[in-house]
């Protein structure tokens, strides 16, 4: 079930806007027909992403761990690429997004969003 902490969200918009930021997105999908409703999300998601100047750097499926301990595989990842943080904060309020967050969310059973910042000098 996909929730939302609000605080966390509150923290990460009210923090400095001037710098893109990458949201990696960790996905289980539910297991009738989760996948298939995730890229018929994607395929509503994009140009909304588009008119918010924001895009998908990366996605892929995940294939087996390789390290031992407590981590755990994942179906997917997906990396969008946000040129500010209002950017994200606009078009989740955007009511076209709200639709396709629907879908969306109908097709994941877990997720992990994490805001993502540039290292200086990394890359």
């Amino acid at each position: 079930m996909v929730s939302l902490s609000q605080t966390a969200i509150e923290t990460f918009l009210s923090e400095e806007d001037g710098d893109p930021v990458v949201m990696l997105n960790l996905i289980r999908f539910e297991a009738d027909g989760g996948r298939e409703r995730y890229l018929e999300y994607l395929g509503m998601a994009k140009p909304i992403l588009a008119r918010f100047g924001a895009g998908i750097v990366f996605g892929g499926d995940g294939l087996s761990v390789l390290t031992e301990g407590r981590a755990q595989g994942w179906d997917a990842v997906v990396l969008v690429r946000y040129p500010r943080r209002t950017a994200f904060k606009e078009m989740v309020a955007d009511p076209e997004y709200q639709v396709a967050f629907k879908v969306g969310v109908s097709a994941i059973a877990d997720i992990v969003l994490q805001p993502l910042k540039a290292i200086d000098g990394l890359v």
